[in-house]
């Protein structure tokens, strides 16, 4: 008699997690990683202790509904700017990984700068990758948990740090410290500096590596935007292959070898922990680091660098690469002349807003003496950080008369005045309507003006 057979168990769907332990290397592009990340950090954090004309520097005054950017003051009317940024961002995206990669997710994606940071703070406090490697497979002991809880710390109070000074682009930095300092910061501003401060940990401490590999959707589309002629970092597999190790100043190809020595380093520097030698794939964020240590393992051998390196697949090929290409040159036109238009815009834009809106309860009102009125309302936007006194003036074919209680018009900063204009022009002079211009200009700079055309309507006979 048979036993009852067993039911196998179901491999799993979903291979686990296993955390990745990059090497620190020390090299050109290492060394080009590291001054981003300071430059970057250093801008992040000290941007909101700048003073401008007496005021924060960078602040996006949300309540107030004004953004303060050095000697700028954009209004929620300037929102056309801010759309101009961003497809300028966008396309500036797709200009630089059509020419060399993903060279924004190595050296200024926000998810690689703290990233690093935190690495390097791990490194200070457990020691190098073996060091590592050993202190997490070892049992917890005192040396363990006063490692692991010192990095802790640290990491708590650097994502806190982040979160404080993220909302201090939102809320007056010197306010905020003073109310942190006595513990009196608001609910929205507590709320978003333990938020961000917890996303900071999260992405940077905790998930690192796999939110390039599975939640960054640029990832996912990058190689569509890729070519045989785009630089991303390559494995020259025709040198290297086959691989196998070998004692240094030998003859690979008398051993029938190629020039890698299968030492995986380019493994171990990795910080999404992926062998670039089985070709480009999407985790890559090309940081380099491969080529580094590369090149330092083939100057130890004795052999030409290279073996990794930012190259294109024509080259890799032996065929010519073409870098001036119909779609870098349409990008860069494009990136260059919106970057340009941006320029232009914001420095031409008026500091006073006008619009007319007519009175839609009335065409025009004749008068006994032969002129003819039309009832408009104009609203006045301040966009400077003064208040401002306004006049408002009236062209047209005919000699035109502003009737109003007011000739002047005392507008507070980033308020909006409304005002009831009413404007008198002779009935049949011209006959029919015609299109006025409206011009509100401020009493003590000239300058600062704004102009807007209505239609004033008038009987035809």
């Amino acid at each position: 008699m048979h036993g009852a057979l067993e039911t196998p168990t179901p491999a799993p769907l979903y291979e686990a997690h296993q955390k990745v332990y990059p090497r620190e290397i020390d090299g050109r592009f290492a060394r080009l990683r590291t001054l981003s990340v300071w430059v970057l950090l250093g801008i992040f954090y000290l941007l909101p202790w700048l003073e401008w004309g007496g005021r924060q520097a960078v602040l996006f005054d949300l309540p107030a509904r004004k953004f303060f950017i050095l000697g700028l003051v954009f209004w929620p009317q300037d929102f056309i700017f801010l759309t101009g940024l961003l497809i300028i961002a966008a396309l500036s995206l797709f200009f630089f990984t059509a020419v060399a990669g993903r060279l924004w997710c190595g050296y200024a994606c926000p998810q690689t700068v703290w990233t690093e940071t935190f690495l390097w703070m791990e490194r200070l406090t457990e020691g190098n990758r073996g060091a590592r490697l050993k202190l997490d497979r070892g049992p917890w002991n005192w040396n363990k948990l006063s490692r692991k809880g010192l990095k802790q710390l640290l990491w708590v109070s650097f994502a806190l740090w982040t979160g404080f000074t993220f909302v201090g682009f939102f809320t007056p930095i010197r306010t905020l410290a003073h109310e942190v300092v006595n513990l009196s910061p608001g609910p929205w501003e507590t709320f978003w500096i333990f938020f961000y401060g917890f996303a900071t940990y999260g992405n940077a401490g905790f998930l690192r590596e796999q939110v390039c590999k599975y939640m960054c959707p640029y990832a996912r589309f990058q190689s569509a935007m890729f070519d045989k002629d785009t630089l991303v970092i390559t494995y020259d597999q025709p040198r290297g292959e086959p691989r196998g190790s070998r004692k240094r100043g030998t003859d690979a190809r008398a051993q029938g070898l190629g020039d890698c020595i299968d030492c995986t380093l380019c493994v171990q520097v990795c910080p999404t922990g992926i062998d670039i030698r089985k070709g480009l794939q999407i985790e890559c964020i090309a940081c380099a680091a491969c080529i580094d240590v590369c090149d330092g393992v083939m100057d130890k051998m004795g052999s030409p660098r290279g073996l990794i390196r930012y190259t294109t697949q024509h080259a890799v090929d032996r065929q010519t690469t073409h870098l001036m290409r119909p779609r870098v040159l349409i990008y860069g036109a494009l990136l260059g002349t919106l970057i340009a238009g941006w320029v232009v815009a914001v420095a031409l834009r008026s500091p006073v807003s006008l619009d007319v809106i007519r009175d839609r309860n009335s065409l025009y009102r004749l008068t006994d003496d032969g002129n003819v009125d039309n009832v408009y309302t104009v609203r006045i936007l301040n966009k400077t950080e003064h208040e401002r006194v306004f006049v408002i003036e009236a062209d047209g074919a005919s000699e035109l008369m502003i009737l109003s209680a007011d000739h002047e018009y005392r507008v507070p900063s980033g308020a909006v005045y409304s005002v009831p204009l009413r404007v008198r022009r002779p009935a049949y002079d011209p006959i029919g309507a015609e299109t006025i211009q409206l011009t509100v200009r401020a009493t003590d700079d000239p300058t600062i003006h704004a102009t807007t055309k209505a239609r004033f309507l008038a009987p035809s006979r």
